[in-house]
């Protein structure tokens, strides 16, 4: 272990987490873990694996979180077992997870009253931007915990924003899900409408790419669309919570945002058909049946 290591905590290898966490380790910091299920490689054999989230807590001086849902993120922290238990004066809680900013603010006083610091630091990029250590991260917390933890972020993003206070990044967050949303929306309806009207959809694709309609959706997306690669990536199920987030917000604001709350139909309609398991590009299968057309055959 060299010099400037340090002993980093580390909860959720999922999808997301063992990536982010794997580039700490390829870093060479000591870490401490703790997952639902059984420990992947390579953190079962090179880092140390902790019975429970206290346990993560007493041994690391940052730990990080990157869990599904708020409900998890408080068992984490404040359940039989979590993180506070573990926690003493001077360090550090970095939560990635993607959550409700009012919830994290809460969250946030409750850690920093403990004489600890707090950074809320979602993640976009899935798990391709995980892989390639290449995640947009949007913070929310003080300048000062941002500084100490901003050159662990560097190894796992590279466009990593300190919004605002607690809670700002989590804001962030659901303004991405918003947009990321609204566009693969549009991306399917717009290959929908081209396969329906004759036009091969992976020419028009390509077509698009050239223009003003281009984008990082209907790259990556829309061509998962026309090859029919709907294995996660980021689950519907999981983008149905971020917006009914956003949905939920914007009534406790008074904003109406009557374009999300289609796409958030669109992904409940996903759900009701079985598609809830699968990546958020999977959207496009509601339009499909609404259509009685799908853009592509599904490969066999």
């Amino acid at each position: 272990m060299s010099s400037t290591a340090q002993k980093i905590g580390f909860i959720g290898l999922g999808i997301m987490g063992a990536p982010m966490a794997g580039h700490l380790l390829e870093a060479g910091h000591q870490l401490f873990v703790n997952t639902h299920g059984n420990t992947p490689e390579p953190f079962a054999s090179r880092a140390m694996v902790c019975a429970t989230a206290t346990e993560v807590a007493r041994q690391a001086d940052i730990v990080f979180i990157m869990v599904p849902d708020t409900p998890d993120v408080e068992k984490v922290l404040f359940g039989e077992g979590g993180v506070a238990a573990g926690l003493t004066k001077g360090k550090t809680v970095v939560d990635c997870s993607s959550i409700d900013p009012i919830a994290t603010k809460a969250f946030a006083k409750r850690i920093t009253d403990l004489g600890c610091g707090y950074i809320d630091a979602p993640v976009s990029g899935g798990e391709v931007g995980a892989k390639a250590a290449s995640l947009t991260i949007m913070c929310g917390g003080d300048e000062g915990t941002f500084g100490r933890v901003r050159p662990l972020l560097e190894k796992m993003g590279k466009n990593i924003t300190l919004v605002g206070a607690a809670g700002d990044g989590q804001v962030c967050k659901v303004a991405n899900q918003i947009i990321v949303a609204l566009n693969i929306a549009a991306v399917g309806e717009a290959l929908v409408f081209a396969s329906k009207a004759g036009a091969d959809p992976a020419k028009v694709r390509q077509a698009l790419m050239g223009g003003f309609a281009s984008s990082r959706i209907l790259e990556v997306h829309g061509e998962r669309m026309i090859k029919r690669t709907f294995a996660p990536g980021f689950r519907i199920a999981l983008h149905q919570k971020d917006l009914n987030l956003a949905l939920q917000g914007a009534r406790a604001l008074g904003v109406a945002l009557p374009q999300t709350a289609s796409a958030a139909q669109l992904m409940n309609a996903c759900a009701a058909l079985g598609y809830g398991q699968q990546d958020h590009s999977a959207l496009v299968r509601a339009l499909e049946a609404m259509a009685q057309h799908p853009v592509a055959p599904d490969a066999v």
